[in-house]
Order: structure tokens, then C-alpha cells, then sequence
């Protein structure tokens, strides 16, 4: 089983980095789609063209964990957005980052929250929201983050981020939460 979801992830990994159109995130929060910079990225996601992914030099930095609230940095972002009722990753380059992170930092631990907006049944939403944090987990993994790491669990539709019955709060709640150890 595990063979089969790597394989399925390697495999929407390559499609996704072959595909001629580009893709583009859903950032539904108001603050994230300010600053829009040309070719669907935030300027948060790209600085001087190449995404910061900022492996912290601990030499210059007292505190490596700094870099996760630094709203200049890629790493700042936690939330992989996804579509109605899918569970594929849309933006890589987000997960490869944290991953990046952990990997340089031995500390370093995880907890991928999977969420949905409130359409469908508990039972089902849950189900989701786990195939979504998974998603996370795994793609993490294929990046060379022990698996011990990376926690999944699914919240469903138990902690939406917006209230509102539109497409656009519907496609804030729907996403996966990357939280570090001593946030959870």
C-alpha cells in the first residue's frame, strides 16, 4: 500500500512539474493574495525569481525557528490548499520547503492537520481530511523526511478558518495545516 501511494505521489509529482500550463496555488486569505506577483506566486513564495526555502544558518541566526514566522520567508505559509474534494498537492515547492526544514533541524517535528470545508458527511469530510494530510506526509517523506517526523491526522470540517457558506471560505478551509512540534 505504501509502494502504491509513493508511486502515486512520485507519479503526480512528475505530471505536475511536465504540465505546459503553469499552476497556480488557491490562496484564498485576503492577506495572501496581496502582493500577487506575476505568474500566480506571492511575494512571500519568490524573492529575486527563486522561491526561498531559507535553511537556517545557525551561525547568523540564534534561533533557527525564527524563519517560520517570518512573513518574508516560504516557510511562514502553512497551509497547502487544495481542490473540492481532492487531495492533491497544488504547490510542491511549499512542502519541499518545510521539508528542507526539518531535515535541517534534528529538533524538528510535524503535525499535518487535513482539512475540509463543511460539504459532505462527518464520516466522509474526516476521510478526506486525512487522504489530505497524508498527502503532506508522504510527499515529505519522498523529500527525505523520516516518517517518524511527520504526524497525520484529519480534523474534517471541525475547524474551518472562514464561516462562510461561498466558494471562496469554502476554499480556505480546504487545506492541510503544517504545525511544528510546541504548536500542537
Amino acid at each position: 500500500m505504501k509502494k502504491s501511494l509513493l508511486a502515486t505521489v512520485v507519479l503526480s509529482a512528475i505530471l505536475a512539474a511536465c504540465s505546459s500550463t503553469p499552476t497556480t496555488t488557491a490562496t484564498p486569505a485576503k492577506d495572501a493574495t496581496a502582493g500577487k506577483a506575476a505568474g500566480g506566486s506571492t511575494s512571500a513564495d519568490v524573492k529575486n525569481d527563486k522561491i526561498t526555502t531559507a535553511k537556517p544558518d545557525t551561525k547568523k541566526e540564534a534561533n533557527p525557528w525564527a524563519v517560520l514566522t517570518d512573513s518574508n520567508n516560504i516557510l511562514s505559509q502553512r497551509s497547502v490548499y487544495f481542490d473540492y474534494d481532492k487531495y492533491e498537492i497544488k504547490f510542491m515547492p511549499l512542502v519541499e520547503a518545510h521539508a528542507n526544514f526539518v531535515k535541517a533541524n534534528a529538533k524538528a517535528k510535524v503535525r499535518v492537520q487535513g482539512n475540509t470545508d463543511e460539504r459532505g458527511s462527518r464520516e466522509y469530510n474526516l476521510a478526506l481530511g486525512q487522504k489530505r494530510a497524508n498527502a503532506v506526509k508522504q510527499a515529505m517523506f519522498m523529500y527525505g523526511v523520516p516518517e517518524e517526523r511527520v504526524e497525520a491526522v484529519s480534523l474534517g470540517e471541525e475547524m474551518p478558518r472562514r464561516a462562510g457558506k461561498d466558494e471562496e471560505s469554502y476554499a480556505e478551509n480546504r487545506r492541510a495545516d503544517i504545525l511544528y512540534n510546541g504548536e500542537y
